[in-house]
């Protein structure tokens, strides 16, 4: 990395170190899964993210889940830890300590949660059984969004860097909400009372000065369990304890960034690649690229490509305009509609929100699913990246 950057965003640079060997090892993983999901290896694809795995504390506690699901809630939780951390940084100490452009991200990203959903529902208007995927665009996938970035490097500025990552949380987030609200059967009371217990644990640890960033893991874990158990998404935890590890120590060191720092490898090489190999599988046998004109996956494709970008975009613009916050430090306004079109990748998280919005229905819901899902995702992805690119062959 140039030492061009401003101080500000050294920081955040190094949350990126690996961005290029890291992107390229998700995209790969991702291209993998991807081949032998299509290909005469799927049985064995299927039969390695379906592998039981099992976590026994006696008989008082027994969880049996396929790797797939430890991946998206255990592992996926330890990238919402990374980033969270970042981010807190970044609110605390870094660009988005100024009000008016921690304002930006957080009205970019309910912006575009919004659009995709209306668009959707317009597309499905009349159509009551359709109409129950409407939050389905409406979720970015911060793993390959993220990784896209990895892979165009210095093209893309390091403020916008910090932008998309926090849109992408905001929306992880908003998702999480939204999925707990609409799309969870039943709600744990007692499960979600352990979770608001251990929370005001991590909270009086930090207000009692504790700077050792296990203790935090530890309690965090606990609170991983009961929001696990709860009925909510599980990777709520990480961002959760995240927020409560101390920035900084009397002596001035960081057990935040400390954790940060150590937490980048793993996260880059192993979390992100294997969670982007057991959740990119899609079996396409049986798709017809006709479908696509259908409610559902119309309104997916439409809303990810077009919503997200006039979401994330237009907040955007409409908050500079009115003087509310400010554009992302030397970033163009063409390169600031690039990474809004790159929000649109939902993949994975939209694909989780159509499993749970069509559970127990005909497999075409699934299939209309799945191709609305990769045609807006793919479309995005390589908008965005060909916008970008532009963009700073244009700088």
């Amino acid at each position: 990395m140039s030492d061009a950057h401003p101080p500000s965003s050294l920081a955040f640079i190094r949350f990126f170190r690996h961005e290029s060997a890291g992107g390229i090892v998700l995209a790969i993983a991702a291209m993998v899964a991807l081949f032998m999901s299509n290909s005469q290896w799927q049985p064995l694809y299927q039969e390695l993210v379906q592998a039981p795995g099992e976590m026994r504390l006696g008989e008082w506690l027994v969880l049996a889940k396929p790797l797939v699901v430890w991946i998206n809630d255990l592992w996926m939780a330890v990238f919402f830890l990374l980033v969270g951390l970042e981010i807190k940084r970044e609110f605390i100490e870094g660009d988005l300590g100024d009000r008016r452009q921690a304002m930006l991200p957080a009205v970019a990203a309910l912006g575009g949660m919004a659009v995709p959903a209306v668009i959707y529902s317009l597309c499905n208007l009349g159509d009551p059984v359709a109409l129950r995927g409407w939050a389905i665009p409406a979720a970015t996938d911060i793993a390959f969004a993220i990784g896209i970035v990895m892979l165009l490097g210095s093209r893309v500025p390091a403020s916008l860097k910090i932008f998309l990552t926090a849109v992408a949380i905001i929306d992880d987030l908003g998702a999480i909400v939204v999925i707990a609200l609409f799309y969870t059967a039943h709600l744990s009371l007692p499960m979600l009372m352990g979770a608001g217990l251990g929370i005001a644990v991590l909270v009086a640890l930090n207000r009692a000065g504790v700077m050792r960033a296990d203790v935090y893991l530890a309690v965090g874990m606990v609170v991983w369990l009961c929001v696990l158990k709860s009925g909510v998404h599980a990777t709520l935890a990480g961002v959760i304890t995240a927020m409560a590890i101390p920035m900084r120590a009397p002596d001035g060191h960081s057990p935040a960034q400390d954790l940060q720092h150590g937490l980048h490898p793993w996260v880059a090489f192993l979390v992100l690649p294997v969670f982007a190999f057991t959740n990119a599988g899609v079996a396409l046998a049986g798709v017809n690229p006709a479908v696509l004109v259908q409610g559902i996956p119309l309104g997916i494709a439409l809303g990810l490509v077009a919503g997200k970008a006039l979401g994330v975009f237009g907040s955007m613009w409409f908050m500079v305009r009115r003087g509310w916050s400010n554009r992302p430090a030397g970033a163009s306004w063409r390169q600031c509609f690039g990474v809004s079109v790159l929000c649109g990748i939902g993949f994975t998280m939209s694909l989780f929100i159509g499993g749970l919005a069509f559970a127990g229905m005909e497999s075409v819901f699934e299939m209309e699913v799945k191709l609305g899902v990769l045609t807006g995702s793919i479309l995005s992805g390589i908008l965005g990246t060909v916008i970008l690119l532009a963009a700073k062959r244009e700088a």
